[in-house]
């Protein structure tokens, strides 16, 4: 199940992505509404991740998009450190989930 990422700062959103993927996670990431945008209207996530320093009306658009586009679900985020772990356990067993929903 692809995972889109969505955060304002490129450093944390790279240190999101390399988790996910050494963890066997298909995962994108983008830093810009603009993309994030791009990216949903293809269809191809079925779980966001919105970081926390996205503003709350950006938030509530991509959130209202995703929806159109079959995410099957939205996760809020706001990173702690380390971030490696927060990663593996605030988001990974919540994709898991997805996939399971999705499957099921």
């Amino acid at each position: 199940m692809r995972t889109l990422v969505l955060g304002r700062t490129p450093a944390r959103v790279t240190e999101v992505l390399a988790t996910l993927r050494a963890d066997g996670f298909d995962a994108e990431g983008v830093t810009t509404d603009e993309e994030a945008r791009r990216l949903l209207e293809t269809g191809e996530f079925g779980v966001l991740i919105i970081g926390g320093g996205v503003e709350p009306h950006s938030r509530a658009a991509i959130k209202e998009l995703a929806a159109r586009h079959r995410v099957g679900r939205v996760i809020d985020g706001a990173l702690t450190e380390p971030f490696d772990a927060y990663v593996r356990r605030g988001f990974e067993p919540l994709i898991q989930e997805a996939a399971s929903d999705a499957k099921g």
